[in-house]
C-alpha cells in the first residue's frame, strides 16, 4: 500500500492549497490518520508558523507537532548548497517523511511555494524530493494570465521531469481556467499524457483570488481605525473614490474595498450608508490614504453607526496604494474559514475524488533511489542492534566508522587490537569515541582465548592441526574474530582494511563454513547510481564460476535482494542478447539461467543478455520485447571476476555511484572483507549491511 502523495507545481500561486485541502478532508474520510509534510517552507519571522502548515494542523485539527511537519526552511536549503551539503537536505527529508510515515496511515506532501530567492533551482529540487520518497505526484498548474501555449507548455514540462527522473504521475490539474475552457483543457493535455492519468480543470474562483481585509491591512502596514471583528471580509474589488459622491455610488459593487483620501469624509459616510442600504451593494471595507483621517466629528459619527466595516488608515498616497492592492496575492490562513469551506467544496465539486484516492492508496512504488536505501539499512540496523567484531581495531578509517556507528546507536562493536593503542589513535584522531559502550580485546589477554584454541583444534585436527598451530593461529585477529563469530561472542565480524581478502575468508570457510544446501561462498555490491540501486554479482569472489556456481550464486544473491528490501529482475550477463550468440561462455550462462528456473520458477530472470539491454529499456525491448526484467533488470550478474570486478570499478569510478559492499553471502554467519583501499564510508555501510544479515540468521 502507497502511504503518500506529493502535490508540486512549477510556479507560485497556482492553487495548490486547494489540492491540499480537498485531498486532507477526503483522505481523513478515507483513512483514520492523516499526516501532513512539508519538505520546504518560506522564512517566518521568529514565534511565527508557516502559515500552509497552520492552515491544515488547525481547520482539520491534526495531532501533528509543528516540527514535525517541515525539514527546511529556504534559506536554510540555500545555505547548505552552498556549504556543499546537498546529500544532507535530502538524507533529512526522508528521515523526517519516514517518522511521519510509521506514525500515520497516509501522508500528505506539499511542494514548495516557488518564491524568493533560490526559487530558480526549486522544480529540479522538488522532483528530487518526490524520487526519493518515492511517492507519486500531482502536478498543478495555474491557467491565469497566460495563453494556451503557456499553460500546456509548463504542464508538460513539468509532467516530462517527473516521468524521465522515473517518477509517477498520479494526476494534473489545469487550475484557475475559465469556465468555459475547462473542456477544451482537459482535451488538450490528454494529448501528451497517456490515458491511465487523471486529469482534471478547475475554474478560476474570484472570492479565492480577492484578497480579505486582514490582508490587505498587513500588506500596506496599516492601522485599524473601525471593525478590527471583520478583518476576514472578503474583498470582491477595488476603486479609488475621488469623484462626487453622487458620481462615485453608482461604481459600487458586491464587496468593493473603497479606496479614499482620509480627509474625503463624505465618500467615506457614504460608503458607509451603502452597505447598509438595500439599493446598493455591500461593500467589505475602507482604505484611507495619505496618513489623513476624519476630523473628530466624523469620527463620532462613525462610531455611532450601528453596523460598521473596517476602516483602515495608511501612510501613503492613494496612486500607489491601489497599485499595491492589485499586486496582492491571497492566501488561506487558518482563520479564513469561509475561504477554506470554498476551497474545499470548489475542489469536490470538480475533482472525482473517490476514484483518485483509491489510485493513491493502492499505489505500489517502484524501484529505490540511493538515499532511500541508505536510509532503509539504518532503519533496518536498529529494528535489532547486532554486535559486529572488528579486528583491525587500530586503523584509522576502522576507529573513525566505529565512532559513527556507536553515536547513532546502530551496532554494538568489539575492536580487537592492544587497548592502549586503541585509546591512544582515538585520542590523536579527535574522536569522540565512547569508550563505555565498545569493547576492547586483545586476543591473548582475552579470557575466552584457551577456549578458542582448543575448539580450533577441534575443528582442524583432522587437517593436521595441533595445540601449538591452534595456539598460534588464535593470536591472529582474524581468526581470532571470526572464531568469536562461531561462538556466538559476536554476530558478524568486517575485516580486510588491512588484510587480503583470502586473509578474511578463509578462517570463516574453516569453520563457519557455507549454508545447508549451498556449495560456493559468493559477493554482491550494492550500486547506489544517481537515481536507482542495482546488485551486482560475484564482483569479489568466484574468478570462473561453472554454470551450476553461476547458477547458486543467482540464487543467492536474489534472496539477498530481497532481504534488503530490493524485488529481484535478474539479468544473466553476457556479450549476446537471447538465442544470438554462440560459443562456451554465452552457453554457461544460459546454463546458468536454465537451473535457476528450474529450482527457483518464481524469479524474473532473464540470460543471457547484454548490459544495455538489461538496464535500458529502449535496448531491452528492441532485442528482447517480451521479457520482464530487459530494460529493467536491477540484479546484474556477471559470468566472471575479471568481468564484474572491472565493471563495478567502472561504472563506480565514471558516475560517482557509491558502491556497497563487498557483501559476502553463503555462510552460516555472516562475515565480510573490506578492500585495503576502503574508506570510512566503506566500513561503515559494511557494518550496517553486517549487522542486517546477522538480523537474519
Amino acid at each position: 500500500m502507497n502511504k503518500g502523495i506529493y502535490i508540486a507545481t512549477l510556479e507560485p500561486h497556482s492553487g495548490k492549497s486547494m489540492v491540499s485541502l480537498g485531498l486532507m478532508r477526503t483522505l481523513l474520510g478515507k483513512t483514520v490518520k492523516v499526516g501532513y509534510f512539508r519538505p520546504i517552507i518560506d522564512d517566518v519571522p521568529k514565534d511565527e508558523r508557516d502559515n500552509h502548515i497552520d492552515t491544515i494542523i488547525s481547520y482539520f485539527d491534526l495531532n501533528l507537532p509543528y516540527k514535525d511537519a517541515y525539514a527546511f526552511t529556504r534559506s536554510e536549503i540555500i545555505q547548505k548548497r552552498n556549504e556543499g551539503k546537498s546529500g544532507e537536505i535530502i538524507d533529512t527529508i526522508i528521515r523526517k517523511y519516514k517518522k511521519l510515515e510509521e506514525e500515520y496511515d497516509f501522508v500528505l506532501v506539499e511542494g514548495s511555494d516557488f518564491s524568493g530567492e533560490g526559487s530558480v533551482f526549486e522544480f529540479d529540487v522538488n522532483v528530487l524530493i518526490a524520487k526519493n520518497l518515492g511517492i507519486p505526484v500531482i502536478i498543478i498548474a495555474s491557467g491565469e494570465h497566460k495563453t494556451w501555449e503557456e499553460h500546456l507548455g509548463n504542464l508538460q514540462m513539468a509532467y516530462n521531469a517527473f516521468v524521465d527522473r522515473d517518477v509517477d504521475v498520479m494526476a494534473m490539474v489545469s487550475n484557475k481556467m475559465q469556465e468555459e475552457n475547462l473542456g477544451q483543457a482537459e482535451q488538450n493535455i490528454r494529448k501528451f499524457i497517456p490515458g491511465k492519468i487523471d486529469v482534471f480543470a478547475i475554474p478560476l474562483i474570484e472570492t479565492l483570488s480577492n484578497p480579505t481585509i486582514k490582508e490587505v491591512v498587513s500588506a500596506l502596514e496599516g492601522r485599524i481605525l473601525f471593525g478590527q471583528e471583520f478583518l476576514n471580509n472578503q474583498t470582491g474589488n477595488f476603486g479609488v473614490g475621488a469623484m462626487q459622491l453622487r458620481n462615485y455610488l453608482p461604481t459600487l459593487r458586491n464587496e468593493t474595498l473603497v479606496i479614499t483620501p482620509g480627509d474625503r469624509a463624505d465618500i467615506i459616510l457614504g460608503a458607509l450608508q451603502a452597505n447598509i442600504s438595500s439599493n446598493y451593494p455591500r461593500i467589505s471595507g475602507i482604505i484611507l490614504t495619505g496618513g489623513l483621517t476624519p476630523e473628530e466629528p466624523i469620527i463620532k459619527l462613525i462610531e455611532g453607526l450601528s453596523q460598521i466595516v473596517p476602516i483602515i488608515s495608511v501612510k501613503e498616497g492613494t496612486f500607489q496604494v491601489t497599485n499595491k492592492v492589485g499586486a496582492i496575492k491571497s492566501n488561506i490562513y487558518a482563520d479564513s474559514i469561509q475561504k477554506i469551506q470554498t476551497t474545499i467544496s470548489t475542489f469536490e465539486r470538480y475533482v472525482s475524488f473517490d476514484p483518485l484516492v483509491e489510485k493513491l492508496i493502492n499505489f505500489e512504488p517502484h524501484g529505490i533511489t540511493p538515499r532511500m536505501f541508505q536510509y532503509s539499512l539504518v532503519k533496518k540496523a536498529q529494528e535489532s542492534k547486532k554486535h559486529i567484531v572488528l579486528p583491525e581495531g587500530t586503523d584509522e578509517r576502522i576507529l573513525t566508522a566505529a565512532a559513527r556507528l556507536i553515536a547513532m546507536d546502530l551496532v554494538n562493536i568489539t575492536l580487537l587490537g592492544d587497548e592502549e593503542i586503541i585509546k591512544k589513535k582515538v585520542m590523536n584522531l579527535g574522536l569522540n569515541l565512547d569508550f563505555d559502550r565498545v569493547n576492547i580485546i586483545n586476543p591473548t589477554k582475552s579470557e575466552h582465548f584457551e577456549d578458542y584454541v582448543k575448539t580450533f583444534y577441534e575443528l582442524r585436527k583432522h587437517k593436521g592441526a595441533n595445540m601449538d598451530i591452534a595456539r598460534d593461529w588464535m593470536t591472529d585477529v582474524s581468526y581470532f574474530g571470526t572464531m568469536m563469530v562461531y561462538k556466538g561472542h559476536a554476530d558478524g565480524m568486517v575485516s580486510g582494511a588491512a588484510h587480503t581478502t583470502q586473509h578474511t575468508i578463509r578462517p570463516a570457510l574453516q569453520f563457519i563454513k557455507t549454508k545447508p544446501g549451498v556449495s560456493v561462498v559468493s559477493s554482491v555490491f550494492f550500486m547506489c547510481l544517481e537515481d536507482r540501486v542495482s546488485v551486482f554479482g560475484d564482483c569479489a569472489i568466484n574468478p570462473n564460476p561453472t554454470a551450476e556456481e553461476l547458477a547458486e550464486i543467482t540464487i543467492s544473491s536474489a534472496e539477498s535482494c530481497v532481504a534488503f528490501g530490493i524485488e529481484p529482475k535478474i539479468a544473466m550477463l553476457s556479450y549476446s542478447s537471447g538465442t544470438s550468440g554462440k560459443g562456451e561462455d554465452v552457453d554457461r550462462v544460459r546454463q546458468a539461467t536454465e537451473i535457476v528456473k528450474t529450482k527457483r520458477p518464481d524469479l524474473k530472470i532473464e540470460g543471457p543478455i547484454q548490459y544495455d539491454a538489461a538496464v535500458d529499456i529502449t535496448i531491452g525491448k528492441s532485442k528482447l520485447p517480451d521479457s520482464e526484467v530487459a530494460g529493467q533488470a536491477n540484479l546484474l550478474i556477471f559470468p566472471d571476476l575479471n568481468t564484474g570486478n572491472n565493471t563495478y570499478k567502472a561504472v563506480q569510478r565514471e558516475t560517482g555511484a557509491l558502491a556497497i559492499g563487498p557483501m559476502l553471502q553463503g555462510l552460516n554467519k555472516p562475515v565480510n572483507d573490506l578492500s585495503r583501499g576502503c574508506t570510512v564510508d566503506d566500513v561503515y555501510n559494511t557494518v550496517i549491511l553486517t549487522a542486517i544479515q546477522a538480523q537474519g540468521i
